[in-house]
């Protein structure tokens, strides 16, 4: 089944969770994300992340640790930014 926008930002959603926890690390993490906007497939989607413990449905709210949620997200926005202005510039 073919993957949609929604999927690939779940599955980011998740790779940064992973990486605040230390399971990754920030080039693991590049490399993933990488492979999820390039991934066509809920298959491989989930192939980006069969090593990783399951999760939740859905983490549980947390408002003590809002601002350090939004500094993450913040960063991992940039580092996929980068991630695709290097593939744009490779495939140049």
């Amino acid at each position: 089944m073919r993957a949609s926008d929604d999927d690939r930002h779940r599955v980011v959603a998740a790779l940064q969770r992973h990486t605040a926890a230390g399971r990754l690390t920030l080039e693991e993490f590049t490399e993933r994300v990488g492979a999820v906007y390039a991934a066509r497939t809920l298959n491989d989607l989930a192939h980006v992340v069969r090593d990783l413990p399951a999760e939740p449905a859905e983490p549980p709210p947390s408002t003590a640790d809002s601002g350090g949620r939004q500094l993450l997200v913040a960063f991992a926005v940039a580092i996929v930014f980068l991630v695709l202005v290097g593939l744009i510039m490779a495939l140049r």
